[in-house]
């Protein structure tokens, strides 16, 4: 979800599977919407939240579309943007701010692992 002076702008699903498109990640399709409604490439002063961290992939756009603010739920200890690759650093030439919400921190790992493992189970 895109948010900007305290308003959803946008909003999207993962549809990977679905669609059987490799980039189809909620945070991607999220920032098109985004980038449609506003009529910019630039999501300047616009915040972002997702359940589990973004990934390198989703970490990149995130910079490029220039959102300020990231909140994810849970940590991707494996295939993190944020923690593990550190795409949102400082050396880039834009900043993003990431921030984990630490509450219900261990009940949302729970919850996602759950997903996946569900999901794998029905695409197999």
């Amino acid at each position: 979800m895109i948010v900007k002076e305290g308003k959803i702008i946008s909003y999207a699903f993962n549809t990977r599977e679905k669609d059987k498109i490799a980039t189809h990640h909620a945070e991607i399709k999220a920032i098109e919407k985004a980038n449609k409604k506003l009529k910019s490439w630039r999501l300047e002063n616009c915040d972002m939240y997702v359940t589990l961290e973004p990934c390198p992939m989703c970490a990149g756009a995130i910079v490029n579309a220039r959102i300020k603010n990231v909140f994810y739920a849970v940590k991707d200890e494996t295939n993190g943007g944020i923690t593990r690759f550190n795409i949102l650093n400082k050396t880039m030439n834009h900043t993003s701010n990431a921030t984990q919400l630490l509450e219900f921190e261990k009940e949302n790992s729970e919850m996602i692992k759950n997903f996946f493992k569900m999901a794998r189970k029905k695409h197999k």
